[in-house]
């Protein structure tokens, strides 16, 4: 008997893979970006737009497709200066939703990082591994958010609704 769960392959869209010191990026980046999150392995979100800090001087930015363009102007990526990186991997990452009332059964399945509220808070997000390769899990509503290369979608979706059939 599989987990009570929901599976959705979610839509693209615009990130940008950002890494330098945090003050040169909030110099380079003006109002783009969401404020910096306090802690690593935590998102902070405004204007539609989430940041998430990913790693010692790396974050992503998260937002809808539809800004793409309008983001890709305010970073201008091509034009960074030599102490940061600025690339756009909007079709580098597949994003799953794993909801419902045992979506946290699903995750123990899938992943060996610690979901637990007390260490994975409502503001968590975090590199790990998910079934074996690298994945990018998040708390969203009602569940988790998953990001895996987009190489890897439809057998990580295989993965995921095997473990609710």
């Amino acid at each position: 008997m599989g987990y009570d769960a929901i599976i959705t392959r979610l839509p693209l869209r615009a990130l940008f893979d950002l890494k330098g010191k945090r003050d040169v990026l909030r110099n380079w980046c003006g109002d783009t970006l969401p404020p910096f999150p306090d802690h690593p392995n935590r998102l902070t979100e405004a204007h539609g737009r989430q940041l998430v800090h990913t790693g010692p001087g790396c974050w992503i930015l998260m937002a809808s497709l539809a800004v793409e363009q309008a983001l890709t102007a305010a970073l201008r990526p091509d034009e960074a200066p030599g102490d940061l990186s600025v690339v756009p991997i909007s079709d580098m990452l597949t994003f799953f939703a794993v909801t419902g009332p045992e979506a946290s059964d699903v995750m123990a399945v899938a992943t060996p990082l610690d979901l637990h509220p007390r260490v994975f808070p409502p503001d968590g997000a975090s590199w790990t591994e998910a079934f074996g390769i690298r994945a990018l899990i998040r708390r969203i509503a009602g569940g988790y958010e998953m990001a895996v290369e987009r190489s890897y979608a439809d057998w990580f979706e295989e993965a995921l609704v095997r473990t609710t059939a």
